[in-house]
This record gives structure tokens, sequence and C-alpha cells, in this order.
């Protein structure tokens, strides 16, 4: 049984207003973890959680909402506080009634991501690790943007699906395509942007007529790896990257490198779903090998 009384008096804690949960009501809005609403008489709050195990990810969740709400850019759901009690571990969000974005909140989020991107690190990577669903996500900083997508991203799931059970022709081309990385990522030198990392459609919605981002999987990376994943479920308009071009037109070559952006999601996918995208992560590393004659 979920202690919502001690959390209910953690909310009221953080934020100087008492707060009893009077009403609790499952979400079911994620597929990765459990989610709650809790409300009051005035107040409601979102509930991330899941077992007591998960205590980082969603601290490193709250952090990276924190980064991205620091820049004033993109509007994000904002933590209010996170723990962990003997059943679960969570982290509770201020509670927003969403809604489909609209084609000019898409306009708003091209322009808003544009200067989310302007943010800049020294480095690739960023201060910690964190998750990319469930899954860790490697952040240990580098300077070689190459060399950090190589290692951090395509080798490290790789490693994963193997020991998943993925060996064979995805090892094989795996491999293949992380030692070809340098040459496809070749004259191309991305400056280290503020990333959500994880900016596919159903993580945009909108609120009071203004577009929302949440659960993200931020680090400082090419600013090319969001506008892939925007590609790679849908969802988006062409009046978003309109005014994302608008404001921050991509360079020549992003074609082939969102492949290899999004092969890092597709294998996430695989290691976090099974099989069914072990087809879709080959013919990508069969696409860019491709380009590169091999």
């Amino acid at each position: 049984m979920v202690s919502w009384g001690a959390i209910a008096q953690q909310i009221s804690q953080v934020t100087g207003k008492p707060f009893m949960a009077r009403v609790i009501r499952e979400a079911h809005v994620s597929a990765l973890n459990h989610t709650t609403i809790l409300s009051d008489d005035t107040e409601s709050y979102f509930v991330k959680h899941n077992a007591p195990g998960f205590i980082e990810m969603f601290r490193a969740e709250a952090l990276g909402l924190h980064e991205i709400a620091n820049t004033l850019t993109v509007r994000v759901a904002r933590p209010v506080c996170w723990g962990a009690t003997d059943e679960i571990s969570y982290l509770v969000l201020n509670y927003f009634e969403l809604s489909a974005r609209t084609r000019s909140d898409d306009i708003e989020l091209g322009h808003t991501l544009a200067a989310l991107h302007a943010r800049h690190s020294p480095y690739f990577g960023w201060y910690r690790d964190n998750t990319i669903g469930t899954t860790p996500q490697i952040n240990t900083p580098h300077a070689d943007w190459a060399a950090f997508f190589r290692d951090r991203r395509i080798l490290f799931q790789l490693d994963l699906a193997r020991s998943n059970g993925h060996d064979g022709a995805l090892q094989e081309l795996g491999h293949k395509v992380a030692e070809a990385v340098p040459v496809l990522l070749e004259n191309h030198k991305p400056t280290p942007s503020l990333l959500h990392g994880d900016l596919w459609s159903g993580n945009c919605l909108a609120n009071d007529e203004r577009p929302i981002v949440f659960d993200p999987a931020v680090y400082y990376g090419d600013r090319e790896a969001d506008l892939a994943m925007t590609e790679l479920f849908g969802g988006f308009s062409p009046e978003f990257y309109a005014a994302y071009n608008e404001a921050a037109p991509l360079e020549n070559g992003y074609q082939v490198r969102k492949t290899l952006y999004n092969l890092y999601h597709v294998l996430n996918h695989l290691n976090l779903a099974g099989g069914g995208y072990l087809g879709q992560a080959q013919r990508m590393m069969a696409q860019l090998l491709a380009e590169i004659g091999h």
C-alpha cells in the first residue's frame, strides 16, 4: 500500500502550503512508470512512481527539468519534490490539464527549442548520468562529439543488446556503424547544445494554449539529435520545422546524420521492448553503411 500521506506531507513542507491528498486517481499515461494524480480542494499534483530502486532515475529527471526550466526557453513541467518510501520511489510534478498541440503551438515550440539549443557547454555530455526511458544513459563529458556518440550512445546500446540476447547480424552491423561514426560525422563540428534528449511527440503536448514538454533525458550534444527524434515517431507539423529553421537553420548532411542519431533510440526501444525493433535497427545500420560505400 502506497503511503500517500507521507508524500502529501513532503509536498506541504516543500511548498509551504498545507496539502492533504483527498482525491487519489490513477492517470495511466506512462508505459514505464505508474502515474497518479493527488488532489485536495485547491491543488493537484502529478506523481510518477516506481520501485524504490528507481530513486536516482527520478532525481536525474528532476535535475534535468530544472536545467531546461532555468533557460526560460522551452516550457516544462516543474518538479515539486522527489524521494522514496519503503514501497516506492517517486517524482512529484505540478499538474497540468493537457491537450493536443495546435499548429500555433508547434510554431512556438520551434522557436523556443532553437533558443534551448543556443544554451551551450564546453563539453558533450552532462555532469551526471541519467536515463532514456528506464535505460541508463551515460553522460561522462567528452570534447569530441563523434567519440562521445560512438562510445556513450551506440556502443553502450549494442553492449546492452548483446546482454539481452541480440547477437549475430545486429552486432556485426552495429560495430561496423560504430567504427564508421567518425566518417559519418566528418566535417560536422557541432557546438554542445542543451538537449531535451527524448523529444518524441508523446513528450510534448499543450497547456493553456502553449506547448509544454516533459520526460527529458537531458545532456549537451548535437542539436540535430533532438530534431531527428521529432521525426522518428512523427507528430510534429511542417510549421514546427519551418519555425525552427527560421531561427536556427540546419546544416547540410542532416538527412544522413538523423538516421545515425535515431539509431540510438531504436536500439534503446529494442532493449526496452524486445525484438519488434530488431529489423528496423538493422535496416538503419545497412542504410548508414551504404552512405559510406560499405
